[in-house]
């Protein structure tokens, strides 16, 4: 007579996270927030927490800025 076929979808539990595609392209999407950074006397760049003033590192590798901070005028 009539050939009944159940129909049943097939669940797809995927797992999607946000991610800033290409990797290892060495370029950041977006800016750093809450920090900026300055250069002392010798030459190297500080890195400065906005909110509080404190001084949070010194790029001591060589004597170019962070990458997606700020400058200080």
């Amino acid at each position: 007579m009539f050939d009944i076929q159940i129909f049943i979808p097939k669940i797809r539990k995927e797992v999607v996270m946000a991610t800033n595609k290409p990797y290892n392209d060495n370029c950041r999407k977006g800016a750093v927030k809450d920090r900026s950074q300055t250069k002392t006397p010798s030459g190297h760049y500080v890195k400065r927490d906005s909110k509080t003033g404190r001084f949070m590192d010194v790029k001591t590798s060589d004597k170019t800025p962070f990458k997606g901070v700020r400058k200080e005028k």
